[in-house]
C-alpha cells in the first residue's frame, strides 16, 4: 500500500480505518486464520507503517507485521494510534507473543478496530487487555459487515 494515498486528516478514524479494510483484502485467505489489515499512523496523521495477515509468512498477524517494519525501520510509533480492521488478538493458538502484548509493549496510545474477533479460534479478550493497558480504544460496528466479507471463508457468525 502506497502511505502516501492515505487519508489527509488526521482526525478521520473511519477513513483510516477504511484503508485497514482495504489492505486485509491482500491477505491470501486461509480457513486457519483472519484477513486482517493494520496502519500505524503518528503524530500529525502521518502514516508510518502497514501490514496484513500472512504478509510475512504463515500464521504472522497483520499488527505484528506492522510493528516489526517499524522496529526494522527504525521508526518510532511510542503515542502513534495502530488501525486494524479487526479486533487484536489477545492468544494465539500458535503460541506466539499476542498482538495485544505487542500493541501494550510498543506504546501505542490509540487502537481503532472495526470489528471485534470471533470465537472461531479462541475467546478474544484484545478490547478489555488495551483498555486495561490505558490504551485508548475506538471500535468503528458499522463497518464490521466489511471485514466479514473480506473473512467469508471462514466459518462464523456474521450477524
Amino acid at each position: 500500500m502506497n502511505l502516501e494515498s492515505m487519508p489527509s486528516d488526521p482526525l478521520d478514524d473511519r477513513a483510516w480505518l477504511e484503508q485497514a479494510i482495504e489492505l486485509s483484502r491482500r491477505c491470501p485467505p486461509r480457513d486457519s486464520s483472519f484477513a486482517v489489515g493494520a496502519i500505524i499512523v503518528g503524530d500529525g496523521g502521518r502514516p508510518l507503517v502497514d501490514g496484513y495477515s500472512l504478509e510475512t509468512g504463515d500464521s504472522v498477524h497483520a499488527e505484528e507485521v506492522a510493528l516489526a517494519k517499524a522496529e526494522q525501520l527504525a521508526i518510532e510509533v511510542t503515542g502513534a494510534t495502530l488501525y486494524s480492521s479487526l479486533e487484536p488478538c489477545s492468544v494465539r493458538l500458535s503460541g506466539k507473543r499476542s498482538c495485544t502484548s505487542r500493541i501494550i509493549a510498543a506504546g501505542l496510545r490509540k487502537v481503532v478496530f472495526a470489528m471485534r474477533e470471533p470465537p472461531t479460534f479462541v475467546e478474544c479478550e484484545g478490547l478489555a487487555q488495551l483498555r486495561a493497558a490505558g490504551i485508548e480504544v475506538v471500535e468503528i460496528p458499522d463497518l464490521a459487515a466489511r471485514v466479514a466479507q473480506v473473512n467469508q471463508h471462514l466459518p462464523f457468525e456474521r450477524g
